[in-house]
């Protein structure tokens, strides 16, 4: 092209040949999606949202700059899709924010657009990440300052452009540990590459003729994406989208305060308000309260919920499928429903047995202070029309440790930890389901603190107090530290206090390769972690527990205790338990059934 600024016209066309040069290649980028939290397909997600806005590009009449960027800018912010899909959206947002207002893009300004691009994308996103589409936009606009003064053929600065991105895109494993291991660049950068090289080619006068054969990309080995992601936990299970069509006002606090709000309730956060209307994208276990809040600002349009646990479940039979060599997700899912089946009726044969130690020579087992010998009032149980001074509402993963928390005066139960975190609509309905004036909260978990912490503000007939638990241990301590002839104000103050000298283990077992504060971990290693750092990496249970113990006892250290999990044979817990006992003679050690799934052991000292 002889020409080297850009006209409405031109950036119309490169715009919509951009947009089809991702659609072409959707498939190929779904198959890249192998980050942590599976969204959905990035291709598709990426797609949709541009599409909504070509859509609207691709009718207008007269081509100028300021209706182009209007309808770019807001179609792509309506039809935003996903975390990739809104970031993409504030891309296009941000470039078309810096160069609306000219009738032509030179090359410095193409660059000041590109940069402005970055800025408003960073800024939607609440805890931006490294590695990814970001960083690729970044490097892009970066590129583009320092080439704007150093020529003025705009082709050959877009190649440059063009060039750049693939060259950070190529970085972007390097980044984030999980596309190395997957072998895989990342999905969404790849998107913006592919939309930036449509663009380019269009800008040439060039005709780009789309195959539906995908081509093939170095290092990218998608069955071995497949099975990372495979071991990828979903803390947070619907992929919530809606636009709130503000009839309130939105100003700077409100938006914060409503980020707040978002994140408290999940992560993978997007919030972008625009003078009429808000585009949110949260993942969350509650999409029911991120919509109620939501509706306080305005109507509320666009709705969409996506189960994400059905999405990787998908996902996990397509793994098993290609193992097994089955063509369909049909029958490696019906052999898995029948083997459900099959364990379910298992269960229910032996469901009521109490799970003890019955080894003539093993030591007895207990807890140090057991539920039966506390001093429990009978008046703290629950009686309807009774109401009460105080309630305890505990976070408890097994059977052993329900039964513990009970026995020590909670009130409700409710089942969660590390990879089903309960939601502050949970707490809430336990919170309206307990007849007292003060109402105890033990998360025993820091990522259910915030959730439970959010519960304050949304009670008025009673007094909400978050003990801030970070563990199992830490809870069964307050609980233990509670006495009835105190007020809940003091009760809160001493339980506070007890639970920073509670030390933390948990034995588990190791889903993937990777390196840990220069500790390498392979796949099925047993690792103990502590309340800050992995301990101990070794291959017996029972010995990396001690490792980890060994670590966590001191000269000051009085009291071991030991909650052994449902994959924990009795036997061995037993023999670990006179291990313990042998290795640390000055401290007292107590043991007891938790049935608490993924952790062998969770272990405390005092």
């Amino acid at each position: 092209m002889d020409s080297n600024v850009i006209d409405a016209k031109t950036l119309s066309k490169m715009f919509l040949t951009g947009a089809k040069s991702l659609e072409a290649k959707k498939a190929w980028i779904n198959e890249l999606n192998v980050f942590p939290v599976p969204d959905g397909d990035t291709g598709t997600n990426m797609t949709l949202t541009i599409m909504t806005a070509a859509k609207e590009v691709a009718v207008m009449g007269r081509i100028e700059m300021e209706p182009l960027c209007k309808v770019i800018a807001s179609g792509s912010l309506r039809g935003a899709r996903g975390n990739s899909g809104v970031i993409l959206s504030q891309l296009l947002r941000g470039f078309t924010k810096g160069v609306r207002d000219s009738e032509f893009i030179d090359i410095p300004l193409l660059a000041v657009a590109c940069n402005k691009a970055v800025e408003t994308a960073y800024k939607a996103v609440m805890k931006p990440k490294e590695g990814t589409i970001l960083t690729v936009a970044r490097g892009i606009a970066e590129k583009a300052s320092e080439l704007s003064d150093k020529t003025e053929d705009m082709s050959v600065f877009l190649e440059e452009l063009v060039k750049e991105g693939e060259a950070v895109l190529l970085k972007t494993p390097d980044m984030l540990p999980v596309l190395k291991q997957a072998g895989v660049v990342d999905s969404g950068g790849q998107g913006l590459i592919e939309i930036i090289k449509g663009a380019y080619q269009a800008y040439l006068g060039n005709e780009i003729v789309f195959s539906a054969q995908e081509e093939e990309m170095p290092g990218i080995t998608s069955q071995k994406g497949y099975e990372v992601q495979a071991n990828f936990e979903i803390k947070y299970g619907y992929c919530t989208e809606f636009i709130v069509m503000l009839d309130k006002v939105f100003n700077a606090k409100n938006e914060i305060d409503f980020k707040n709000f978002l994140e408290s309730i999940g992560d993978s956060i997007v919030c972008v308000a625009d003078e009429d209307y808000v585009k949110v994208h949260v993942h969350t276990n509650d999409p029911g309260l991120a919509i109620q809040k939501a509706l306080t600002y305005g109507p509320l349009t666009r709705i969409k919920i996506d189960n994400m646990r059905e999405e990787h479940q998908e996902k996990l039979f397509k793994i098993s499928a290609n193992a097994q060599g089955k063509t369909t997700y049909v029958e490696i899912k019906e052999e898995s429903e029948k083997e459900k089946e099959e364990k379910d009726t298992d269960t229910s044969e032996t469901e009521g047995k109490e799970k003890s130690v019955s080894s003539d020579d093993m030591h007895e087992i207990t807890l140090k202070k057991k539920p039966a010998d506390l001093d429990i009032p009978s008046d703290n149980t629950v009686n309807k029309g009774d109401r009460k001074d105080i309630g305890f509402i505990v976070v408890s993963m097994g059977e052993g440790l329900d039964g513990i928390f009970k026995g020590l005066g909670a009130d409700c139960i409710i089942t969660g930890g590390q990879t089903m975190n309960p939601s502050t609509e949970d707490m809430i309905k336990a919170v309206n389901d307990i007849d007292a004036d003060n109402i105890f909260i033990l998360p025993n978990n820091k990522n259910i603190i915030m959730a439970a912490n959010q519960v304050k503000y949304m009670i008025e007939d009673k007094k909400i107090f978050v003990i801030p638990t970070k563990t199992i241990p830490q809870g069964i301590t307050a609980l233990i530290n509670h006495t009835f002839d105190m007020s809940a104000e003091q009760n809160a103050e001493v339980m506070m206090e007890v639970i920073k000298d509670v030390k933390t283990g948990q034995v588990t077992y190791a889903v993937r390769d990777t390196v840990v504060n220069n500790i390498e971990i392979r796949q099925g290693n047993i690792m103990g972690i502590g309340d800050r750092d992995i301990l101990a990496v070794g291959d017996i249970v029972e010995d990396t527990a001690i490792k980890m113990l060994e670590r966590m006892v001191n000269e000051e250290s009085e009291l071991i205790s030991i909650y052994y999990g449902r994959d924990t044979d009795e036997q061995d817990a037993g023999d670990f338990l006179k291990n313990v006992e042998e290795r640390f003679p000055k401290c007292d050690v107590e043991m007891h059934f938790g049935g608490q799934p993924i952790y062998y052991y969770i272990l405390s000292v005092e």
